[in-house]
C-alpha cells in the first residue's frame, strides 16, 4: 500500500474511532465497530494498531505530537527557554482544549477500566512533561529563574497555564478559546512564573 493511501486510510480509521468514542464511550467502542464505520477490514486495524488500546494510544500520541515536536526542536537548537515557553503555551492549550482531547478526556472519565486514562497519561503528559522539565532546567542554568524542586516548578507553570480550562471545556461550560486568548494566557503564565521564581 502506498504511503499516501495508507495515511488516508489511517485518517478515516481514526476519525471513525473519535466518532464512536463520542457516541458510545471507550467501553462501547470495539475494533469491529470502528472497522465498519471506517469501511475497512478488522484485520487491517489489528495489523496497524495491535488492539483497541493500541489504536487509542496512537490517537493520543498524534494529538500530542505538535507540542512534542516544538519542544524537541527548541531543545535541540538551544532556543531561549522563555521564548520556548511562550511558543509552547498556545500549542499545548490548542491541543488540550480542542475537540479531540476533550472527547478523549470525557471518555476516559467514564471508562471504569482506567485503560484510556492510562493511555492518555502515558502517550500524552508523560511524553511531554520531561521535555518541559528540560526547558525549565535550561532557564535555571541561565539564571532566568531560581527554584529547587523541578517537578513542583513544572506543575506550578502548568497550573498557571491550564488552570480549570480543560475541565470547563469537558463539562461544556467554556467555548473553544480564540488563538488570541491562548496567546494571552500563555504570556500571562510565563510572566507569573517568572515573578514567583525570579532571582
Amino acid at each position: 500500500m502506498k504511503d499516501e493511501t495508507r495515511s488516508l486510510r489511517q485518517n478515516q480509521i481514526e476519525q471513525a474511532a473519535y466518532e464512536l468514542l463520542a457516541e458510545k464511550g471507550y467501553g462501547g467502542t470495539s475494533m469491529l465497530s470502528i472497522a465498519k464505520r471506517a469501511r475497512c477490514s478488522n484485520e487491517t486495524l489489528y495489523n496497524w494498531y495491535g488492539d483497541k488500546l493500541g489504536l487509542f494510544r496512537t490517537l493520543v500520541s498524534r494529538n500530542a505530537e505538535n507540542a512534542k515536536r516544538l519542544l524537541e526542536q527548541a531543545l535541540s537548537e538551544d532556543a531561549p527557554p522563555l521564548e520556548t515557553l511562550r511558543d509552547f503555551g498556545p500549542v499545548l492549550l490548542t491541543i488540550l482544549l480542542g475537540e479531540k482531547a476533550i472527547s478523549l478526556n470525557r471518555a476516559a472519565a467514564a471508562d471504569s477500566t482506567g485503560e484510556l486514562g492510562t493511555a492518555l497519561s502515558e502517550a500524552g503528559r508523560e511524553t511531554v512533561l520531561p521535555l518541559v522539565s528540560r526547558v525549565f532546567q535550561a532557564a535555571r542554568s541561565q539564571n532566568l529563574m531560581s527554584f529547587e524542586d523541578l517537578p513542583d516548578t513544572v506543575e506550578l507553570y502548568l497550573g498557571l497555564l491550564i488552570g480549570d480550562q480543560q475541565i470547563r471545556r469537558a463539562i461544556g461550560r467554556a467555548p473553544v478559546p480564540t488563538p488570541e486568548a491562548l496567546q494571552e494566557r500563555s504570556e500571562k503564565a510565563v510572566q507569573r512564573v517568572l515573578k514567583l521564581l525570579s532571582n
